[in-house]
């Protein structure tokens, strides 16, 4: 075999060769990226952590084991008293359900794309080793009322369907309603509505003002009372 035929072998071996490093590395490079594409989320690894409830404050608020405090998104449960506020109907049952299904227990936390409130509790979704949503269930036995608050609307659909099962069975704060037929004004942007003599009432926009009579209309519609003027969400009529 003469210089150069061994010579062109060996150039024909090298651009084998190279061929055959440069499909190795394009298929580790598309093994790396299908990897990545199925890898979970951060918001996904830390909703799979578990923490230990070690107190109940009311019917949507822990704290964990931590000290960290959490409110459970999309609901508002009836308050105990504090401070210089009385306990409003149904707030320590509504604490007493909370606390016999997540006291000492171990949950799940979900988040959404607000993570804390203004008084910086966490904002999550409670979940139990059973796969119980606590949220909903608390929604679901009249426990608590649906509160709509963006940007933290993932499972309102959800959350306002439990609240309206509440509603058809009359559950928990649903129960001896008797409706004052009083008209309210509701705000699509914000879904609170207002008593029609409220002055927050005056100042929707015209395009986001929307009509009920009575209360228990604006809830099953999706609506919370805004707590501005209206203090008291229930409709339970002289002596309850």
């Amino acid at each position: 075999m003469t210089f150069y035929e061994t010579v062109k072998i060996k150039m024909i071996e090298f651009h084998r060769s190279s061929i055959f490093s440069l499909q190795s590395s394009i298929l580790s490079l598309c093994g790396l990226v299908i990897f990545l594409i199925h890898l979970p989320s951060p918001a996904y690894l830390s909703a799979q952590t578990w923490h230990t409830v070690q107190w109940v404050s009311d019917g949507d608020t822990i704290v964990l084991s931590s000290g960290k405090r959490v409110r459970y998104i999309g609901i508002n449960a009836p308050e105990i008293d504090h401070e210089n506020q009385m306990a409003e109907p149904h707030g320590y049952r509504a604490k007493a359900f909370n606390a016999k299904r997540v006291q000492s227990k171990s949950v799940r936390l979900e988040y959404d794309v607000e993570r804390h409130d203004r008084y910086g509790r966490e904002l999550a979704y409670v979940y139990l080793a059973d796969g119980t949503f606590v949220n909903a269930e608390l929604l679901k036995s009249g426990m608590a009322y649906y509160l709509y608050r963006r940007p933290n609307i993932r499972f309102d659909n959800i959350l306002l369907k439990a609240q309206r099962y509440a509603m058809q069975f009359k559950k928990g704060i649903w129960q001896n309603w008797l409706e004052d037929h009083i008209i309210y004004i509701g705000n699509r942007d914000s879904r609170r509505f207002h008593a029609q003599s409220c002055v927050f009432a005056n100042r929707i926009k015209l395009e986001n003002r929307v009509q009920f009579s009575g209360k228990w209309n604006a809830f099953a519609q999706g609506y919370a009372p805004d707590r501005k003027c209206i203090l008291e969400f229930w409709s339970y009529g002289k002596g309850e």
